[in-house]
């Protein structure tokens, strides 16, 4: 089986403070560090030893900042490196050092990255993803699709090679009219994927057949979004419950969510980099036909 897994250790301290974020500025007790460093070396481990045989592929996404933490970086090193694992992702806001990719495997490594504005310089953000490129280093760039970083938005993607995707997401709880939602489609061509929710309810989806969520304790669940165990990973007792199964929430406004829905056919948009959200034919349109599969649920708004 090929095996998409997200997972999320008790880690939820971030060296941020942005205030759209809950998450902000929190700080980790050292027990809760030990024991998300734990966590973390218990499922390499279970890679390393792959029980079932799978194709593995990973997407860290943690609460908070995980590449300031010596074991996320030691773990990407490591897992880039296993034969069994196809890629290992992050979601990441560049903050950290980045000399430890070196010693990763570049063409099974890769990184989600955040750009907030506010929070760090532009030039030294966009300094950090010109290294990447520079090493060969797969990644994605994005920001949040707050009307006060539209300007900055629209310079970032002046300033990015055209082959970077620059993806935005819609901010949690703004509503966007058509004028703000063509001002942001014009930067980020997918953007009519975020901006409102697709009804997933009873749609067949791919979280819980060959994409999971992996909690610190090895709870898995379909995906991040629905609470409901499956199992553990550990004592393998989630692997009875893969299978196709719709939806069983009335709306997803998630990409790390509806990314998976097979009604919107967006692992043929990102394919090969569905994990690290890179578009697989890079350019101005990133060859998707975005109002054919955005369109609302009745009565739903944009955000």
């Amino acid at each position: 089986m090929n095996l998409s897994i997200l997972y999320r250790g008790p880690l939820a301290s971030c060296d941020y403070d942005c205030p759209y974020c809950p998450f902000a500025k929190r700080r980790d007790s050292r027990e809760q560090l030990r024991a998300d460093r734990a966590a973390l070396a218990r499922f390499v481990t279970w890679v390393r030893a792959n029980p079932a045989g799978d194709r593995i592929s990973v997407l860290f996404t943690p609460w908070g900042e995980g590449l300031v933490r010596s074991w996320y970086r030691r773990a990407m090193v490591e897992l880039s490196q296993l034969p069994q694992v196809d890629r290992v992702a992050i979601q990441t806001n560049l903050s950290g050092r980045l000399d430890w990719l070196l010693d990763a495997d570049a063409g099974r490594v890769a990184l989600w990255a955040t750009y907030h504005p506010g929070q760090v310089a532009r030039e030294r953000f966009l300094g950090k993803v010109s290294w990447l490129a520079g090493h060969g280093i797969r990644h994605s760039v994005g920001m949040v699709g707050l009307p006060e970083h539209l300007a900055e938005a629209r310079a970032v993607r002046e300033l990015l090679p055209e082959a970077t995707y620059l993806w935005v997401n819609a901010a949690e709880g703004h509503r966007y009219d058509a004028a703000a939602e063509a001002e942001w489609t014009a930067i980020d061509p997918l953007f009519g994927y975020s901006v409102r929710p697709h009804a997933s309810l009873g749609h067949e989806c791919r979280a819980g057949e060959t994409a999971l969520s992996v909690l610190g304790d090895g709870t898995v669940r379909r995906c991040h979004f629905l609470p409901e165990p499956l199992g553990n990973l550990y004592d393998g007792s989630y692997r009875a419950a893969l299978r196709p199964r719709g939806c069983t929430k009335a709306e997803c406004d998630c990409h790390i969510g509806y990314v998976h829905l097979k009604r919107l056919d967006l692992y043929q948009v990102f394919a090969g980099g569905v994990l690290e959200r890179v578009p697989a034919n890079p350019g101005p349109t990133w060859g998707a036909p975005v109002a054919a599969t955005s369109a609302p649920a009745a009565g739903t708004p944009p955000r």
